[in-house]
């Protein structure tokens, strides 16, 4: 004889495919989403870097705004990096209303994200660098078009970004394999951009 916890049990699941048969999903925690998002990004550049520098930042980048910091504790942007990383580094997981062709769209999120992304690295003499990811895509590197890899960082020149104004679209992982490690630490001048 099942148990009242067993019979419960097969109620919910028989309950969460009645629901997805009827085309109802189950709300995903979007906090949740964002910190699953900015972990996996970590553990993408502690693996392609060989460090364990990566990580998340407290509260996600809203920490040092929120509070008056010492300018030697100041955190930006959603992941803390090794100190000569020249990259201030935003993740978004989701916005999957939100395309690449929305940077054409004056008031599109993803020149919000971008201004946040550029307000961050200001502030801590970096670059800014959005990692993306819709639901099921394909992550992106959004980088200042002025940090382009140029030939002496560069692993491999067959692989070209979308350039719009400002701002160069890559996938991350090719970003990532084109470039020689001397691109990603301290040999470019600080933003001023």
């Amino acid at each position: 004889m099942p148990s009242k916890r067993s019979e419960k049990r097969e109620e919910s699941a028989e309950d969460y495919l009645a629901e997805l048969s009827e085309g109802k999903r189950k709300r995903v925690n979007s906090r949740k989403k964002g910190v699953n998002f900015e972990n996996k990004v970590c553990k993408i550049l502690n693996a392609r870097f060989n460090t364990t520098d990566f990580m998340r930042s407290p509260g996600s980048g809203a920490f040092a705004t929120t509070h008056n910091l010492p300018e030697h504790l100041q955190i930006y942007g959603d992941l803390i990096t090794p100190k000569e990383f020249d990259f201030a580094i935003e993740c978004k997981k989701g916005y999957n209303k939100v395309f690449i062709d929305d940077f054409f769209k004056k008031t599109s999120d993803l020149w919000k994200f971008w201004a946040q992304a550029e307000r961050d690295a200001k502030k801590s003499a970096k670059w800014p660098l959005i990692v993306w990811q819709q639901d099921n895509r394909t992550i992106l590197a959004v980088i200042h078009a002025d940090y382009e890899p140029t030939s002496g960082y560069l692993n491999n020149t067959d692989i070209e970004p979308i350039r719009y104004k400002n701002i160069l679209v890559y996938k991350l992982e090719d970003l990532l394999s084109i470039t020689k490690d001397i691109y990603w630490f301290g040999v470019l001048p600080k933003n001023s951009v």
